[in-house]
């Protein structure tokens, strides 16, 4: 169980983990690629564990070296059959974009994963992937894992996207990197695009202009990657320092690609004093240091047309926006209900017990500001981001927050805890 409570500021530098989405994309990308690619900045989560677990099981050698990871691909067609059922634990990146390169493949694979996964969402992915061609079969007709794949023979789609999802769009290009002409993807609000930058980076016939991402049969060549730090991650600490008077923090070495740095944008709306340092390009991907000096924050309306930017981001947001000056409204989130549990019900139901005003709408919540906020026992339901959000909370709150069932922050922050008493003050 983790513990916290009230803090005078938060001053300090810190590195966060690497990128968990890019993390498992290099991972993937460097799979099917041909020739020995290095992974450094390498995110040792659990779920980005359970990416090498899976692509091992395909026949992938994969050597952890701490520094960095050496992964030796086989090019698009080297993977084999895996003799057992592959294990994507906790992690939706991981079931769909794996889903995507196990369409182009002429064998059979199931996935399946744990608890929480098994009720999240795959027909999403399942119904464009079939229309190229592959055979996908899963509980609830397909739509719920375990998921039995059997693949090859694709042909190219021009597909829209009903929801605005990096996991939805990224299962169709990688299986469009097999099909028959050119995949085309289409987002009404673009979503995060960590697969194409990478693809490209690795040299794939790929086009990106106005929300529509084209992809044709490509080869991919083994590089070295380097992985920047998650901004997702990054996002309890900032928001944190934002919010609390004589705070000063440096968090070095993040990634700010446009379609993650949402945070940034909200938070600086709401007044919050943010610099950015060391600008710098790394893989196709921008990354730079974060300077953040504390203050009181006002309240804003976030609607839909930000959320795919900082959908990670939302519980934290929900917790700050409770020490702020004036009212919260976030709308446009239904994807929350989606996620690792229903972070839309969780986090009221969580605020709730420690004493914030806040209601819940049916795609995001209403919050009120200017909180007295007390201490109490909350729960993570399994979530990370849930359970990083709630410590955070204790950091204002009047009395001890004590986080349940808090193991879960090692899926995409290991060291959350030790960071924060670095920093806090």
């Amino acid at each position: 169980m983790l513990v916290t409570n009230k803090i005078q500021g938060i001053e300090g530098k810190i590195t966060v983990p690497g990128d968990k989405s890019i993390s498992h994309r290099a991972v993937m990308l460097a799979s099917i690629s041909k020739g020995t690619s290095s992974i450094k900045g390498f995110l040792r989560g659990e779920d980005c564990i359970s990416t090498i677990s899976c692509f091992r099981g395909l026949g992938i050698d994969v050597e952890d070296k701490g520094e960095e990871i050496i992964l030796h691909g086989k090019g698009l067609y080297g993977l084999r059959e895996p003799e057992g059922v592959l294990d994507a634990g906790n992690s939706g990146t991981t079931i769909r974009l794996l889903s995507g390169i196990l369409a182009g493949q002429e064998f059979l694979t199931i996935v399946m994963g744990d608890a929480s996964l098994r009720k999240r969402p795959m027909a999403r992915i399942a119904v464009p992937l079939r229309k190229m061609g592959a055979m996908i079969e899963g509980r609830d007709k397909g739509n719920l894992a375990p998921l039995v794949i059997r693949g090859g023979n694709l042909k190219a789609i021009d597909y829209t996207s009903p929801v605005s999802s990096a996991q939805v769009k990224s299962a169709i290009l990688l299986a469009g990197l097999y099909g028959e002409g050119d995949t085309i993807v289409r987002e009404e609000i673009v979503s995060r695009d960590h697969t194409e930058r990478m693809l490209k980076a690795l040299g794939a016939n790929i086009k990106t202009e106005n929300g529509i991402v084209t992809v044709g049969k490509s080869e991919l060549h083994g590089e070295e990657i380097h992985v920047p730090g998650d901004i997702s991650s990054a996002a309890f600490f900032m928001a944190a320092a934002a919010a609390m008077p004589k705070s000063h923090l440096v968090i070095e070495g993040v990634g700010l690609n446009p379609t993650r740095t949402g945070i940034i944008d909200v938070l600086k709306e709401m007044g919050a004093d943010i610099e950015i340092d060391n600008l710098q390009e790394k893989a196709g991907e921008e990354t730079g240091d974060i300077i953040i000096k504390g203050k009181k924050l006002q309240g804003i309306s976030i609607g839909k047309e930000i959320i795919p930017r900082l959908i990670d981001e939302i519980p934290v947001i929900a917790v700050i926006a409770a020490t702020a000056e004036g009212k919260t409204i976030i709308t446009g989130a239904e994807e929350l209900k989606v996620k690792e549990s229903n972070r839309i019900t969780s986090m009221v139901t969580e605020l709730q017990k420690v004493g914030i005003k806040v209601k819940e709408l049916p795609d995001g919540m209403e919050i009120e500001g200017s909180n007295s906020i007390t201490g109490g026992r909350v729960e993570s339901y399994g979530d990370h981001r849930i359970a990083m959000a709630m410590a955070v909370c204790g950091l204002f709150a009047n009395g001890p927050i004590e986080v349940a069932n808090s193991g879960c922050i090692d899926i995409s922050f290991p060291d959350f805890q030790k960071t924060l008493k670095t920093v806090t003050k």
